[in-house]
């Protein structure tokens, strides 16, 4: 049933009303205690899905999840939980969950001891270093790793093994934002936190389908639209969703012009002087850097952006050709629209939010739609305030505090640093006590490039954990076939069979969630800890284990000389973060708190970074200060960066744009919420939803199965026409969750050449009746 808009916003009251009545069982921060109701522990802590880190109660009774609720003590969503958190209790029993370890005997998996499966992996790894080198294993982790899980295979092989042949799954969702925020603050993450959706009185959606994507960040930001009659919620999309039917402002635009209507935004306040003058005066510095930068699409593609410093006179003339004419043409948005938008922006009587997720970042430019988005905060003076911040939004529940705080991709070290700069190698082998040659100063490939090695055979041993890459990588013909390629050995660490497993020649059993303790971190710099609750299923372990174990077979186990491991393993990971405006608490404060947001100094969370009174690095009579950009004297870039066009477009073979997401019932692969039957029930399998126009065109009716293909792969459909979503003309959609339809095998494997996360939301298909 189509939701309307009355009734979204009735059932968002009534579900925020149930979390503030309900009782919390764990009164303020008690930490490990627990309260008993009806025979049932309850224990606390964060989801297990997206990035938003919503608080969670879990209800354990005879060593068995038995229930779940929102904890109403959580600040995040305060009681509220969406519906795949509903049904956390029931993620891990499925009745297909993996307990034993799986060995490849031809093309039968038979069941073996850990013994003999880390015997054959450690073998395996052993032999393909000593033959071809530390390059030649790599292992690909995720956002869903535990901090310490993260931070300790990125200590092996960084550090032990010797290779930078690690990387996490978000370099395919959040690579874009990182890169941006390190070349326009010089520090990666938001200055800005939650309490900005409940603050502010203007909010930009940028590609973010958040009533879907985020729906509890939405039901807060709904909500302070009820209070508040001068809360205003712009939509900018290639579709029309649920967030669509929420906002005061649906803007339609054609794939990829998403940068030129930014430039377009910017040319306004630029032109008609609404710009915050002694702002940039005192906080910004202006650039510019590489253009026609290509696509990745060859082999072992290179590219280093030069960044060169430029005038406001020069930033101004290259605005000139963004006039709300030309980027009318280019995207159809509305000439009056875009003057529109400008003055919303620039209106000093308004808190203005910027927040986006995939759509800026699975995106070939996606840093540049990230710089460019900046770009109208600090022109206006909106950034570091509260209730008016830019907000990148993410998809793991510890993407940030994990990938991008412990610095497992390939070229990252924690607490922002990287392999490239021996000072910051110098210091991690301090603090790990290894030889700082240990360390490579080349960063390891990226994602798709680690894939692409595989596929030719350079690397020859990969271990995944906590991850499908086997669905989620684009192109995924190519590196499916890559993965039984001769002289390839694959582990995959998972809870249930995939398509990954499928591909495997060991499958170890995990432990997830609860079944482990933890610690993950959020959007909004938040860490937060967990206890162990509940026994993971028959011969199941955590993927901290896993990691250490082989360290101990390989020789390495002197990395991991911990009595208490989670504790001394913390307190050592945060001495990176100490002094670095990246401060973490002792692991003891997480205990009690429901999260906290970095930098903690003195005990106290910093909601808003770079603001006097708030960011405790930023002095009395300072105001703001982007103080970890010190190479720009502690100034914020504004970057000139132009529209350019996709890898690839529509033509007269294949005149449809495709892009790929997420829904509100799954998350992902569909690993987990594909075995919960009332979510499988509510949402079963992918759809291919199309414009009504179009469909008509063609002769296709709602349902009607129809063949889409692109240059790389085909796939069969039932059409979706009215649907929740309404592509644009032109347009199609598909989830990516069902893994009996691999619509990733059409997606281009094309990549942003700064960040090198790959484009998935426009490629070329045709779409015809099967």
């Amino acid at each position: 049933m189509e939701w309307t808009r009355r009734k979204f916003l009735k059932t968002t009251a009534a579900a925020a009303a149930f979390a503030a009545a309900g009782a919390d069982l764990i009164k303020g921060g008690a930490g490990n205690a627990e309260a008993v109701e009806n025979g049932i522990k309850w224990g606390k802590a964060p989801c297990r899905f997206c990035g938003v880190g919503c608080g969670v109660l879990v209800g354990v009774k005879n060593n068995r999840i038995v229930a779940t609720k929102g904890d109403p003590a959580a600040p995040v969503n305060k009681g509220l939980n969406c519906i795949k958190g509903y049904f956390l209790s029931k993620v891990l029993y499925g009745k297909d969950r993996l307990t034993k370890p799986l060995i490849r005997k031809g093309d039968k998996f038979v069941e073996a001891s850990w013994d003999e499966a880390m015997e054959l992996i450690t073998s395996k790894f052993k032999e393909s270093v000593e033959k071809h080198g530390p390059d030649s294993v790599a292992i690909y982790g995720s956002g869903q790793w535990t901090v310490f899980e993260g931070y300790a295979a990125s200590k092996l092989f960084k550090g032990g093994i010797g290779t930078n042949n690690i990387e996490p799954n978000a370099r395919l969702c959040m690579a874009s934002a990182v890169a941006a925020f390190m070349n326009t603050f010089g520090s990666d993450e938001p200055m800005g936190c939650y309490d900005d959706l409940d603050l502010g009185d203007t909010y930009f959606l940028w590609g973010a389908n958040m009533a879907e994507a985020h729906p509890v960040l939405f039901s807060r930001l709904i909500d302070n639209k009820l209070k508040n009659t001068r809360v205003k919620i712009i939509d900018l999309g290639t579709r029309f969703t649920r967030t669509s039917q929420m906002a005061d402002m649906y803007v339609s635009f054609k794939p990829q012009t998403d940068l030129a209507i930014l430039n377009g935004i910017a040319h306004v306040i630029v032109k008609e002087k609404l710009y915050d003058e002694d702002f940039i005066k005192k906080h910004v510095v202006f650039k510019k850097g590489k253009e026609n930068i290509g696509y990745g699409l060859e082999e072992k593609y290179k590219f280093d952006d030069e960044p060169k410093g430029i005038t406001f006179e020069e930033y101004r003339e290259f605005l000139k050709l963004y006039t709300p004419e030309y980027v009318s043409k280019l995207s159809g948005v509305p000439v009056k629209t875009i003057h529109e938008m400008a003055h919303l922006y620039a209106d000093k009587k308004r808190k203005v939010n910027s927040l986006w997720t995939m759509g800026f970042n699975h995106h070939s430019r996606g840093t540049w739609a990230n710089n460019l988005v900046y770009n109208l905060h600090l022109l206006t003076g909106k950034i570091g305030r509260p209730g008016e911040n830019p907000l990148s939004l993410t998809g793991q529940p510890s993407a940030c505090g994990t990938a991008r705080e412990v610095g497992t991709f390939g070229h990252r070290l924690p607490a922002d640093m990287v392999v490239m700069n021996p000072e910051h190698r110098e210091k991690t082998a301090k603090i790990w006590g290894v030889p700082a040659s240990k360390i490579p100063a080349k960063p390891g490939p990226h994602a798709v490039e680690m894939f692409r090695g595989l596929d030719r055979g350079e690397i020859k041993v990969m271990w995944i954990q906590v991850t499908n890459p086997f669905v989620s990588l684009p192109n995924l013909t190519r590196y499916r076939k890559a993965a039984r390629k001769e002289g390839r050995f694959i582990v995959v660490s998972d809870i249930y069979p995939t398509r990954s497993t499928e591909l495997a020649d060991v499958i170890l059993p995990s432990a997830s969630w609860v079944e482990k303790e933890g610690v993950f971190g959020n959007t909004e710099r938040r860490t937060q800890h967990w206890f162990k609750l509940v026994e993971p299923p028959g011969e199941a372990r955590n993927d901290l284990w896993q990691t250490m174990e082989l360290a101990r077979r390989l020789g390495h186990g002197n990395l991991f000389p911990y009595k208490s491991v989670e504790k001394e393993m913390w307190e050592e990971y945060r001495q990176f973060t100490i002094g670095q405006g990246k401060d973490l608490a002792p692991y003891e404060a997480y205990h009690k708190a429901r999260g906290l947001r970095w930098p903690v100094v003195n005990g106290q969370e910093t909601l808003w970074r770079y603001a006097e009174g708030h960011d405790p690095y930023v002095k009395k009579g300072e105001g703001l200060k982007f103080y970890k950009n010190k190479a720009n004297d502690f100034k914020a870039v504004i970057w000139a960066r132009p529209y350019e066009p996709p890898a690839e477009s529509p033509d007269r073979e294949y005149p449809f744009w495709l892009s790929t997401g997420r829904v509100l019932e799954h998350w992902h692969t569909g690993t987990m919420t594909g075995r919960v039957p009332e979510l499988k029930r509510a949402y079963p399998a992918a759809v291919v939803e199309m414009n009504a126009d179009d469909a008509k065109r063609l002769g296709i009716k709602n349902r009607d199965k129809v063949k889409m293909s692109s240059r790389r792969g085909t796939i069969v459909l039932p059409a979706e026409i009215n649907g929740r979503g309404k592509p644009g003309k032109g347009n199609v959609f598909v989830a990516f969750f069902d893994e009996t339809k691999l619509i990733n095998e059409l997606c281009i494997d094309a990549y942003d050449p700064i960040s090198k996360e790959p484009e998935f939301k426009k490629c070329a298909v045709k779409i015809e009746k099967a």
